[in-house]
């Protein structure tokens, strides 16, 4: 049985991203083992001068180190975050940098950074409140989440979304995520 993070940014209970994810987290149990990182409450610090200094001096708190390790691990590695602010909720972004240890998620030569995580499938999940589709311009979580994996050296990317949420009826909105989840489901058979 594989190994699979699940990095969990949603904020609210009744998230409509969470709708989508857990149907497929569902499926993906059957053949993985899955690690639940919440990222709502969790009190990681942004990542500033203090914390790099330490970096540099090989200073890392070894509960960071040590999650860092599980996510070079894992086989596949799936995000659920809400779209927010033309990207994802900030909590994400600074997991995200707690979580992007030089030796660990990454290394470099004398020319360039390499990845060292062992994933080869990333599976994210979002909705968006706009009429914003995954590529457009003002979408700026994917393209963040790829160049990371390009850092990381994570494989495909795969997206799961549904948009204009915010405006569309409670009737519309539940079709697009069960269209949502029926996509979800699809790439799942073979992710």
């Amino acid at each position: 049985m594989g190994k699979l993070i699940f990095v969990d940014a949603t904020m609210r209970e009744e998230s409509r991203t969470r709708r989508i994810v857990l149907p497929l987290l569902e499926e993906l149990g059957k053949r993985y083992e899955m690690e639940i990182i919440r990222l709502d409450g969790a009190d990681f610090p942004a990542v500033d001068g203090k914390i790099l200094r330490d970096r540099d001096n090989g200073i890392v708190p070894e509960e960071y180190a040590e999650m860092s390790r599980r996510i070079a691990a894992a086989d596949r590695i799936v995000i659920a975050a809400p779209f927010w602010d033309m990207s994802f909720p900030s909590a994400l972004k600074v997991f995200f940098e707690n979580m992007s240890l030089f030796h660990i998620t990454f290394d470099s030569d004398a020319t360039h950074c390499y990845g060292l995580c062992k994933c080869s499938k990333v599976l994210y999940v979002t909705t968006r409140g706009m009429d914003i589709h995954t590529g457009d311009a003002l979408e700026q979580a994917t393209p963040y989440i790829r160049a990371l994996s390009q850092l990381w050296g994570l494989g495909d990317l795969y997206v799961v979304s549904a948009e204009n949420l915010d405006y569309s009826t409670p009737e519309v909105v539940d079709a697009k995520i069960s269209r949502a989840v029926s996509e979800g489901l699809a790439i799942c058979r073979t992710f």
